[in-house]
């Protein structure tokens, strides 16, 4: 949205989104078991697309995509090419949302699942979605090279430029900025330099070859691996830092040539800094039919209002990085803060255990779509479905 359309600015939107959490309480619960989640008034009527609908699974409508996604989704990030039976097992159990991307195993992500997904008929049980890795790293290498031959007070601007950029938008505020996995704060400072050559460079980066060029080689790279002729969603960015990094028109242009040669139907973005800030850009650019964000117990109430803005444009939401806000297989981000353990058992009832907990509570906004998880195995294919369709009354007391 236009800074003048909101109701609060930036600074009070951060200053009041902890109390924001606590909304909800009072929200329409979810979706049952077997049906399909009710869509808003808000949204445009559309055709919904089932796959894979198997009894026991809770499925919801991705906005205006139609896709009936089930209430878990398939992360990709443990996918591998001698570790993929866990997928199988998935599908049997109603799961129809495939997620990928270039990064995960170095192209073997996608590998493995040629190997699950290896006819015409298995393919149309599911939606696949993939990213474009990489995409910032050409983008910020361009500004770098520009950055590199200007003289040093030219230097010296832009990185006071960039600190400025990154203070006003509060994107390091804890308990908004939370760290999955280690060094994840070091793309924001490449991005920010970025952001503040725009003004005067954007027009030899942003709008150069070489971006559009990333996102055909990625995709074309992507359909060779996985073996398919095309992609449900296409993520461009993956993982993206900044409104800037969403707001290239070249970027849609691009994507557009793809759409229009079938190789993708609709346009998403993955995003794990800054969550709030670029979900308003991509609301704001009207390009976007998908967003994946962190989403969780710990940072859920600095995001509260763009979802809903988003769900009300048509956007459908996918919620990620909902349980490594209370666990984490990274070792050197253990152990997680116990506070945080302690506050999703206090609000989700129940003996689950914190990441079952966690994923509960996601689940229980009405404009989630669903939650991303990390399947990696049969007992976690046993935990983690095992709360779809679930409604809960939570305890902010």
């Amino acid at each position: 949205m236009k800074k003048n359309d909101k109701s609060i600015d930036r600074r009070g939107f951060i200053s009041l989104a902890s109390a924001a959490s606590v909304g909800l309480s009072g929200l329409p619960l979810a979706s049952v078991k077997g049906a399909s989640y009710a869509s808003s008034k808000n949204l445009p009527p559309v055709a919904k697309e089932w796959r894979n609908k198997v009894e026991g699974m809770a499925y919801r409508q991705l906005g205006r995509t139609g896709l009936m996604v089930s209430e878990v989704v398939n992360g990709g990030d443990p996918v591998r090419s001698d570790n993929f039976r866990q997928v199988e097992i998935a599908l049997e159990r109603g799961v129809n949302y495939l997620d990928m991307a270039p990064a995960y195993g170095n192209g073997d992500c996608e590998t493995a699942y040629s190997k699950v997904i290896d006819s015409p008929s298995k393919r149309e049980k599911v939606f696949m979605t993939t990213k474009v890795s990489g995409y910032q790293g050409v983008r910020d290498g361009k500004y770098q090279d520009i950055f590199k031959g200007l003289p040093a007070e030219k230097q010296k601007s832009i990185m006071k430029r960039a600190e400025e950029m990154r203070a006003e938008r509060y994107v390091d505020k804890p308990g908004y900025f939370l760290i999955y996995w280690p060094n994840q704060e070091k793309s924001m400072d490449k991005c920010f330099i970025s952001n503040a050559m725009v003004k005067d460079y954007g027009h030899l980066v942003d709008a150069s070859k070489e971006q559009q060029q990333k996102i055909k080689e990625s995709v074309e790279g992507s359909l060779k691996r996985t073996k398919t002729d095309y992609f449900d969603i296409l993520m461009c960015p993956h993982g993206a830092n900044s409104r800037e990094e969403v707001m290239i028109p070249e970027t849609f242009a691009t994507f557009e040539e793809l759409k229009k040669e079938g190789k993708v139907r609709f346009l998403g973005l993955s995003t794990h800094n800054d969550p709030a800030g670029v979900l308003d850009a991509a609301i704001e650019s009207g390009h976007y039919d998908v967003v994946m964000c962190a989403y969780n117990i710990v940072n859920g109430g600095y995001l509260e209002a763009s979802i809903k803005r988003a769900y009300e444009k048509g956007m459908g939401i996918i919620a990620m990085k909902v349980a490594m806000a209370v666990a984490t297989h990274h070792k050197s981000l253990q152990p997680i803060p116990q506070w945080r353990v302690d506050k999703v058992k206090h609000i989700v009832p129940g003996e689950l255990k914190a990441p079952l907990k966690a994923y509960l509570w996601a689940l229980q906004n009405p404009h989630i779509t669903a939650v991303i998880s990390n399947l990696w195995d049969e007992q976690f294919i046993s935990e983690n479905l095992s709360i779809v369709g679930q409604q809960v009354q939570l305890n902010y007391g």
